[in-house]
């Protein structure tokens, strides 16, 4: 059995870079065993498979080589934003269908934004385990560590400039540990340097759990992050730009655009988006 599979960039920075995921844009036939094959096969972080939907616009499930996750930003932005080129969507809301609920989506363009949930907080007490699984010197600042979740959840661990983030060589093995241990994705490192200027942090995202050494783009975590910014780390703004990818090795500079919806100045809701663009197909045998 052949499937096809589109490699879509999600939120490219500029004219390059991003993150790539795979996308079956009809899977009505896949069973899951079949979606984890193909997975596999495409061998990048997510792939998406689209199917038909009786409560949104489509069903959307996201199988990483591993297994499957209930959510992932690039491989959704990556989805819309090739139906959107091939005249699949248009411009305005739709919604999406995933293995927990309907999420909103809005495609403006050449953007597509994905909707998550209010954020949830939970606080890091064992910063010397993040610390040794980040392999970071002792003179290296390490507080104000949290976990937070907007549909999934992430570690956001921040340091207080871009070249701690650059040099981290990160202890695949103990962040898995970690991760599992409080049912994380994975650990977002970051700081407030940032390659473009005006931006509002710079990250590198691990997720070993889930078969991810590390990628170029997370919308789930910018999510995350950008609500952290706004509630913990005093940043008015409801539009905040993330960097993820450009300090990578080798780099692929990404941007994620996050708005926040404020009610009373507590977050109720926000749309993480960026620009997708198709890079190849491929045929798949399973």
């Amino acid at each position: 059995m052949k499937v096809s599979v589109e490699i879509v960039n999600a939120f490219i920075d500029g004219d390059i870079g991003g993150n790539p995921a795979g996308v079956v844009l009809d899977a009505n036939a896949l069973t899951p065993q079949q979606k984890l094959q193909v997975a596999q096969k495409v061998g990048l972080s997510e792939t998406a498979f689209v199917s038909r939907s009786d409560v949104a616009t489509i069903k959307l499930e996201f199988f990483t080589p591993v297994q499957q996750i209930a959510h992932c930003g690039h491989a959704t932005i990556a989805t819309f934003s090739r139906m959107s080129e091939l005249g699949l969507v248009q411009n305005g809301r739709m919604s999406k269908e995933t293995v927990d609920g309907t999420r909103d989506i809005i495609i403006d363009g050449s953007m597509a934004f994905m909707e998550q949930s209010p954020p949830t907080y939970t606080d890091v007490v064992d910063t010397e385990e993040v610390r040794a699984a980040l392999n970071l010197s002792s003179n290296v600042p390490l507080d104000s560590i949290s976990i937070v979740n907007t549909g999934n959840a992430f570690l956001l661990v921040p340091l207080h400039n871009a070249s701690s983030v650059a040099e981290i060589q990160p202890n695949q093995d103990l962040i898995k540990k970690i991760s599992a241990q409080y049912d994380l994705i994975g650990f977002y490192v970051f700081s407030s340097e940032t390659t473009v200027p005006g931006r509002h942090a710079g990250a590198r995202m691990f997720a070993p759990r889930y078969g991810i050494d590390e990628e170029a783009a997370t919308g789930m975590a910018a999510g995350p992050l950008a609500c952290y910014l706004h509630d913990r780390k005093g940043i008015d703004e409801t539009t905040l730009f993330i960097e993820q990818g450009h300090l990578m090795h080798p780099p692929s500079g990404s941007v994620i655009s996050v708005d926040l919806q404020l009610v009373d100045g507590c977050i109720t809701r926000l749309m993480a988006g960026g620009v997708g663009r198709s890079i190849q197909q491929i045929e798949i045998d399973i």
